[in-house]
């Protein structure tokens, strides 16, 4: 995308080192220097020598010159050059202009004060007229009580964009997208919706959306368990095959078997990730409403790290009670009961190393492919309006989180075998190597993927159903909609 006008503001603040020399120390609070190789001819030169490029920042103070280096450093060096900077304004214009376009309800390129107080009131944030005429006032340079685009640009161009609420509330990677697994990085929330209570709400809606999803999509996980844990080389399983087994076994309930404490544990465990990350976000000192993608990435882990552990011996009866037989277990409470006579307090955390590191990749892959998604799109398609729509956010939620399940799987898989081993008559009890060694040298490394039609056959229809509910119960909850 061209800038308007971008040369005319560069050159307010970009200017050679011989141009600057004498007037400004480059010790200078309101410069960032940088060497970097320069084309055509410098003072005493020729071409592709190395000059000082000093870019002097009118107007914002240190904190966020640092924060400005920090969103344009594509190199990791901690210092800002010229085509890092000119990268940052493309990419920092295009945000402000999504958020401008959006401020002008009117479509008339100006921001009045009663458009701010009707965008603002949309975000959940209610301000009087006076307050909103402060601020045009902070930003109205001619004196007209209202903001033009390049009235807007010119204030924000040096505070960086990346906690624009408009912007994170469309593309928040939320708690719609559930697919099951427990793995998700927990969902943020903006200082308004935790002083107005609209997160336990929308926590709630998600919860319920989850449960109705995880029971819409229940026989289709009781046969990815299965096919974890039987089938082999010798013993093939087809989806089909699979299903008419459990039928005949134990009738169409069968085949939600596991899925009440599947539903049971989404509350708990959504309860302690979301408090676990909220405090994580403390220790880590950041000031922002959103984390970068490497801090949610820490804190999200963490925190998932710690709901999985304190749920984790639900994980367990899960796995055991989607593979008992007609008969064997009177319900959840009967099964914890066999389980701690039979095999000690220990059996409830089997396969527990592997599940905390499946948490790793599937986070990290997840976020990562979300943000490429989202930033794609944005560069690509966003030149109106913030607003994804639905399809847009659907898809980067559900690719995201497949190409996060494809890379944990195997984890996943050794995990479920390691919880099931006492159920298998004759089976040896192996610890995780021990277990990723055996399957690859019986199944090879197919034999670590055993489940995965299943398991990606219920990402779509889960993905849509978790968010049509969610969006009803926010709704019923009195939630303002994005």
């Amino acid at each position: 995308m061209m800038l308007d006008g971008l040369w005319t503001w560069l050159s307010r603040w970009i200017v050679g080192a011989a141009a600057t020399e004498g007037e400004q120390d480059a010790g200078d609070s309101g410069k960032i220097v940088k060497e970097s190789p320069v084309s055509g001819v410098s003072e005493g030169d020729s071409g592709g020598s190395k000059r000082t490029t000093v870019l002097i920042m009118v107007a914002p103070p240190k904190d966020l010159q640092q924060k400005i280096v920090k969103a344009g450093d594509k190199d990791l060096d901690g210092q800002l050059d010229f085509d890092e900077f000119v990268h940052y304004l493309r990419d920092h214009e295009k945000k402000l202009r999504l958020v401008f376009k959006s401020l002008d309800r009117k479509n008339d390129g100006r921001i009045d004060s009663q458009e701010i107080m009707q965008s603002l009131r949309d975000l959940g944030v209610t301000i009087s007229e006076q307050q909103a005429q402060k601020i045009l006032n902070s930003m109205d340079k001619n004196g007209t009580m209202t903001i033009d685009w390049t009235e807007w640009r010119d204030y924000h161009l040096l505070h960086p964009a990346d906690n624009i609420p408009e912007i994170i509330l469309y593309w928040k990677h939320s708690t719609i997208f559930d697919v099951g697994e427990s793995l998700m990085v927990p969902d943020e929330f903006t200082a308004e919706e935790r002083k107005t209570g609209m997160w336990w709400r929308q926590l709630v809606a998600g919860g319920g959306a989850g449960a109705v999803s995880r029971t819409c999509t229940a026989p289709l996980d009781r046969l990815k368990v299965l096919m974890q844990v039987h089938a082999s080389r010798s013993n093939s399983m087809c989806i089909a095959g699979g299903f008419a087994n459990m039928i005949k076994e134990g009738g169409i309930r069968s085949l939600w078997r596991g899925n009440g404490i599947n539903v049971i544990k989404i509350a708990p465990e959504s309860a302690i990730k979301f408090m676990a990350y909220e405090q994580i976000k403390r220790v880590i000192g950041s000031d922002q409403e959103a984390l970068g993608i490497l801090e949610r990435l820490v804190a999200g882990s963490l925190a998932g790290a710690i709901a999985q552990s304190s749920i984790y011996p639900m994980e367990v009866l899960k796995t055991r009670l989607a593979l008992r037989k007609t008969g064997q277990y009177g319900g959840i409470v009967d099964c914890a009961r066999n389980i701690f006579k039979k095999e000690g307090l220990a059996a409830f955390y089997k396969g527990y190393i592997p599940n905390m590191l499946g948490i790793i990749p599937y986070a990290g892959i997840d976020l990562a492919v979300y943000e490429t998604l989202k930033n794609a799109w944005l560069q690509r398609y966003a030149t109106d309006s913030a607003d994804p729509g639905v399809f847009v956010l659907l898809a980067c939620g559900t690719m995201s989180s497949t190409c996060g399940q494809l890379a944990s799987y195997p984890l996943a898989l050794v995990r479920t075998r390691m919880q099931a081993q006492a159920t298998l008559e004759g089976s040896p009890q192996m610890s995780m190597s021990g277990l990723f060694k055996h399957i690859v040298r019986t199944e090879g490394p197919t034999g670590l993927y055993r489940g995965l039609a299943p398991n990606f056959m219920k990402v779509i229809p889960a993905v849509s159903i978790s968010y049509v509910v969610y969006e009803n119960l926010k709704v019923t909850l009195g939630v303002q909609s994005r």
